[in-house]
């Protein structure tokens, strides 16, 4: 077959999707034409990426303000250690622009939001969510309602996955799945909770072949479905969604920080009582009588210490008998999330008035006060 639409090159690049089943030059050219925003450059973003655009898809948003970090090479595996303290969506720009040349790929630097979500998105064929928190989540899938246009989800926590299709048509979106975010803190993240790197791999997988079955027609997308696996098993179950008509109560972007409770917790934060690293040098170098209690996990302690006293966050609620009540406490943990969650649940369960959280964790005291302190 004379395929007109091809140079010679894509022609032996793509040549085993062009004898494929079913498939040909007729999804290979629905693939060059289409247009695929990914939001998240991280464990999902990487490896839908790269199957993107390996795949042929014409064009390739890239949406991640973050900057890539050691913790992230465990799974998010377009990024080396050179690429270390870079921006994400930049960087898998550079790496998929020398993967495939015959694709067209645009990074986008900033922050999504409300009020550019609508500019981001407009012209896109088709969405894939690979965000890691529910505001993006929601203002992802709001904004694909607004516009008409598909949306590919994915989630991963521990060793769990899920994957669906939102928004096909006018079909359920991810508010019939989740009319409501939990409250802010209830579901910890990857950082507090962990991941199985490869399990992000699986799941990313599994967005972008539901992203290239949406835009060539083929197979039966996951529309109306959730398909959930369990890593540890490899067990899959895949469960039939009710339609709730979430997309009627849609009618505009929203301050999703506020929709999710995160605003409030913002305001519980800046009552919590902290200390900064500066503040916790000159308590450890004047000799003072306080504890020092660390809430991380004990492989993380091994990496590097503050030589606290280690409680990790789940004893927590089992070991207030080792926290003391008569003395200034500084809790910490890596970034001083755990750590302020833990120090608002003692004072809130146990009445504690004595709690210091530690102002950006021991990222901050590597950074400011002893950068030959190993991090991750």
């Amino acid at each position: 077959m004379q395929k007109d639409n091809f140079n010679s090159a894509e022609i032996n690049r793509y040549s085993r999707h062009f004898v494929l089943p079913g498939f040909g030059e007729g999804a290979q050219l629905k693939l060059k034409k289409a247009k695929v925003l990914v939001v998240g450059a991280g464990g999902l973003g990487c490896p839908a990426l790269l199957y993107l655009a390996a795949a042929g898809v014409g064009e390739i948003g890239i949406v991640d303000f973050d900057l890539v970090s050691e913790s992230n090479l465990q799974r998010q595996i377009l990024f080396t250690i050179d690429d270390l303290g870079k921006n994400k969506a930049a960087c898998a720009g550079t790496r998929l622009s020398s993967l495939n040349t015959h694709v067209s790929v645009k990074p986008f630097s900033q922050k999504i939001s409300s009020t550019n979500a609508l500019e981001i998105l407009k012209g896109y064929d088709l969405v894939i969510d690979a965000t890691d928190n529910f505001p993006t989540r929601y203002l992802v899938n709001d904004a694909c309602v607004l516009l008409g246009v598909p949306l590919v989800y994915g989630s991963i926590f521990r060793y769990e996955g899920q994957v669906a299709v939102f928004n096909m048509q006018g079909s359920l979106n991810y508010r019939d799945l989740y009319p409501t975010p939990p409250g802010p803190g209830s579901v910890p993240d990857c950082e507090q909770g962990g991941v199985l790197g490869v399990l992000a791999g699986i799941i990313g997988s599994i967005q972008a072949n539901e992203a290239i079955k949406v835009i060539t027609g083929i197979g039966e997308p996951l529309v109306g479905k959730l398909l959930i696996l369990d890593s540890l098993t490899l067990e899959t179950q895949i469960i039939t969604l009710t339609d709730r008509h979430e997309r009627n109560n849609i009618k505009k972007l929203i301050d999703y920080d506020d929709f999710c409770g995160i605003n409030e917790k913002k305001k519980e934060n800046l009552s919590m009582k902290e200390v900064t690293v500066q503040e916790l040098k000159a308590l450890k170098d004047s000799g003072a009588d306080f504890q020092l209690i660390d809430v991380r996990e004990p492989h993380e302690y091994d990496i590097c210490n503050l030589e606290g006293e280690l409680i990790p966050q789940a004893e927590i609620p089992h070991s207030t008998d080792k926290i003391s009540t008569s003395k200034k406490v500084v809790i910490h943990c890596r970034s001083g999330a755990r750590s302020g969650n833990m120090v608002q649940w003692l004072e809130k369960n146990k009445g504690y008035t004595n709690l210091y959280n530690l102002k950006g964790g021991i990222l901050a005291w590597a950074k400011e006060i002893d950068t030959s302190m190993p991090t991750y």
